[in-house]
């Protein structure tokens, strides 16, 4: 990992340093995982709206993030980004991200990590002081498990230290893991004297649930950590859109309807099989993989299209770099079915599809409701909020 200062208007050389931020009346929380894409960012998106129902002014950071965009000149991670469009925060963009990782900052901060080290902490500390400026309520979000950041001796722990923060702590589902990450990063939240006030379970499946709340439970308990909730498993959350896979796939679009990019897709079918089998996989949400030169599956997929749109797919991935005949390809032009191309073969753009991460995007609408109803829901925020 690697890492880069972002240029803000609080790093001035001339101000003192900051060995802590000044606003100490703010509630905060911070928000911990214990690996990535174990649902962190899922849960400060259903935290936030969850705090707002309790607090008139809440606020938002990310200190130091992985995945940044350029805003305005600025470095800032793509989910204080998403945090923002969807909320509003109305707090300086680039306070929301003081530092952003680029891939040349693990090697010179190395070289000289006294020097740099207090302007780490001052940037994060005076950015803290924005977003939290007349604030109720600050939430933080790490990045990946307690110890990322070590490297540059700004771990999840030592930051969530740094800002007098208490700390949650996300995990996926099961009963052995999570206890088992929990502790390990429960204790390095407590060697830095964090407070570790709860763990939330995602991505549980509900017939597993009971297990889970009763074991689990039980485990933590002995760890001194409250279990706050279960998050069940939602499948439109794992699925991503056409834009995303055209993306992951390098795929150029050949039949593009308007809104083709923010098609949901929940179902993969490789073209490996007769038209006739191919019929029973014609429905909404599944994208067929298939080599252009197969006519008699486009012609399934275009007739069923037709015919109803129960059996209108969300799309068609053509492979092998093979485009149909002229004639299909203006049959294609005349549907609403979007497609798409791609030089590798069927079984390994499967492969890449299956294999994606899917990041909530700021334009996913149909995601953002599910998001606020799972923590509102299935987070015990009485007790949560108790123990800050």
């Amino acid at each position: 990992m690697s890492m880069s200062v972002s240029t803000n208007p609080f790093d001035l050389p001339s101000l003192p340093l900051l060995s802590r931020p000044t606003n100490t009346e703010t509630k905060r929380l911070f928000v911990a995982a214990t690996r990535m894409n174990d649902g962190k960012t899922t849960t400060c998106l259903g935290l936030f709206a969850a705090l707002q129902s309790v607090f008139p002014r809440v606020g938002f950071i990310k200190p130091i993030g992985q995945r940044f965009v350029e805003v305005q000149g600025h470095k800032v991670d793509e989910d204080s980004v998403l945090l923002d469009t969807i909320y509003q925060v109305h707090v300086p963009i680039e306070s929301m991200s003081p530092v952003a990782i680029d891939g040349t900052f693990t090697r010179r901060y190395l070289k000289n990590p006294a020097d740099t080290l207090p302007k780490l902490e001052d940037n994060i500390c005076r950015a803290f002081d924005r977003v939290s400026w007349e604030k109720d309520f600050t939430l933080i979000e790490g990045t990946g498990h307690a110890g990322v950041g070590s490297v540059f001796d700004l771990s999840n722990a030592r930051v969530a230290q740094l800002l007098d923060a208490k700390a949650v702590i996300v995990c996926p589902g099961g009963i052995g893991r999570p206890i088992d990450e929990i502790a390990l990063n429960k204790a390095l939240f407590d060697k830095v004297g964090v407070e570790v006030v709860g763990a939330i379970i995602n991505k549980v499946e509900p017939d597993k649930a009971d297990d889970i709340r009763d074991y689990v439970g039980c485990g933590l308990q002995r760890l001194g950590v409250p279990l706050l909730g279960l998050l069940p498993v939602q499948q439109v959350l794992a699925s991503p859109n056409l834009l995303q896979i055209a993306g992951e796939i390098n795929a150029q679009w050949i039949n593009a309807p308007k809104g083709a990019e923010n098609v949901r897709v929940g179902h993969l079918v490789v073209g490996a099989m007769t038209a006739k089998g191919i019929v029973a996989h014609l429905a909404p949400g599944t994208v067929i993989i298939t080599p252009g030169d197969r006519d008699d599956i486009l012609l399934a997929a275009i007739s069923g299209a037709k015919r109803s749109p129960q059996q209108r797919v969300a799309g068609v991935v053509l492979t092998n770099d093979i485009k149909p005949n002229n004639t299909l390809c203006e049959m294609i032009e005349r549907t609403d079915i979007p497609v798409m191309i791609v030089r590798e073969e069927s079984f390994t753009v499967t492969a890449k599809i299956n294999r994606m991460t899917v990041k909530t995007q700021p334009n996913d609408s149909d995601k953002i409701p599910v998001i606020k109803r799972l923590v509102q829901e299935h987070v015990d925020m009485a007790a949560l909020l108790q123990g800050i």
